[in-house]
């Protein structure tokens, strides 16, 4: 991933090939595919964060409240995915994504398949169909507004904290409505 993003920013997304990505990780081209289906998923990780963020909300405890249920899965994102020493990789894959139009439009996919995941793992705990996609709503924008601040070099906190923070903030103006 490293490679492929070292590519990115020296040469552009558009001008990097999926045989450039491999010669630099000292992979063979099959080698690539048998990982990624295309150079766009070596920034966006495949369907792993989805799964997570399901199995997070599945675990949650029984008596866990919608929100206290995504909750639970930012945790579990904040300690698997959004650790320190990934920090400056974020960072770097999101100023890649900035300048490309097709890689902005599949974060957005993206985002919209995990707020997907969320709906559904919250139904598998048998809450109703609105109270199911408001939470995984409300999850979705915390996350967002966590990850833009998380990502910020100032900001020194574990994504956990910023998620739970950004949370407990979209759960207060939501209140205002």
């Amino acid at each position: 991933m490293i490679a492929a993003l070292d590519l990115f920013e020296e040469r552009g997304y558009e001008n990097t090939t999926v045989i450039e990505i491999a010669k630099r990780a000292g992979l063979a081209k099959s080698t690539f595919f048998r990982h990624f289906p295309d150079k766009r998923e070596v920034l966006f990780g495949g369907e792993t964060m989805a799964e997570r963020v399901t199995d997070a909300i599945t675990a949650a405890p029984a008596t866990a409240a919608p929100l206290e249920a995504v909750a639970h899965a930012l945790d579990a994102v904040g300690r698997e995915v959004f650790t320190p020493a990934r920090r400056e990789f974020i960072a770097r894959r999101r100023a890649v994504i900035a300048t490309n139009p097709e890689l902005q439009e599949r974060l957005a996919l993206k985002g919209l398949g995990l707020t997907r995941s969320m709906v559904g793992a919250l139904k598998s705990r048998g809450l109703p169909d609105l109270t199911s996609s408001v939470a995984a709503e409300l999850g979705a924008l915390a996350w967002k507004i966590a990850d833009d601040r998380w990502s910020d070099e100032a900001n020194g906190d574990e994504f956990s904290k910023v998620a739970r923070r950004a949370l407990d903030e979209v759960q207060a103006a939501s209140a205002l409505c």
